[in-house]
């Protein structure tokens, strides 16, 4: 039976709508076949996070399994993953195990009455993550100069709405309006959220807040003072700072 090309204008328009929507998915190509296959070269799919396929088709249950697994690992790590799919016999051959990784490939059994074998390139889209820098002084300049080499995507102000998954939030107000903006970003509940200024006017900000019916809860998880430790003076070692703390955040989920 000779398969259907993909079709490219539904994978174009789920991936496009994906992307606006900062939605993390992958992209798998199957990009090699042996011997009786159902999807051949050439073939695509859209999988989600989740590890389903949302739009196209690289073949029968025990491709569509691997290809999750490889998707859902591809998207947490941020890096794309070559899979090779092998029935038993060709797994003994290469002498390799199931899951195992050998020279950037991840070998999966395929336990399909074809026995057939599939190398699929699995892509991830990881969105960047939204950094907002509340505040204009030298700290706030620097930081969100820094941050943009590193493919954060920059905000003077806080979304509207619910906020993203990966939002983080930097007040540098540093002294401008430092409770407002900070009783604003505590009410946006986003990923991190820190605060720039003196380990004595932080506690003083937090006390005060917290006598204005701040949430526990937010005013918990508030980073301040901002940065990691690092013994910086000028605002751009301030920023250097802030900004591996919150690579450190968004890589591990745990602040030093």
């Amino acid at each position: 039976m000779k398969l259907a090309p993909p079709d490219m204008d539904a994978l174009d328009d789920t991936r496009r709508r994906l992307r606006d929507a900062g939605t993390p998915h992958a992209f798998a190509t199957v990009v090699r076949t042996v011997d009786a296959t159902s999807a051949k070269a050439g073939a695509k799919a859209i999988v989600s996070a989740e590890g389903e396929i949302l739009e196209g088709w690289v073949g029968g249950g025990c491709a569509r399994g691997a290809i999750g697994r490889a998707a859902k690992k591809a998207i947490e790590r941020n890096e794309p993953v070559l899979v090779a799919l092998r029935p038993d016999d060709r797994l003994a051959a290469e002498g390799v195990e199931p899951c195992e990784i050998r020279d950037g490939m991840v070998y999966e059994r395929n336990g399909c009455a074809s026995k057939g074998s599939l190398d699929i390139y699995v892509e991830p889209f990881v969105p960047s993550p939204d950094l907002v820098i509340l505040g204009d002084g030298p700290v706030a300049r620097a930081l969100s100069t820094l941050a943009r080499s590193f493919d954060f995507r920059v905000a003077g102000d806080l979304p509207e709405g619910d906020s993203p998954r990966d939002i983080f939030v930097v007040v540098a107000t540093q002294g401008r309006g430092d409770a407002a903006a900070l009783s604003r970003a505590l009410a946006c509940r986003a990923r991190f959220t820190a605060f720039v200024g003196s380990a004595r006017k932080s506690a003083t900000l937090k006390e005060s807040l917290a006598t204005k019916g701040a949430d526990p809860e937010a005013l918990a998880q508030l980073v301040a003072p901002a940065g990691l430790h690092i013994g910086a003076t000028t605002p751009e070692e301030i920023a250097l700072s802030i900004l591996a703390q919150i690579v450190q955040v968004r890589r591990a989920g745990a602040v030093a």
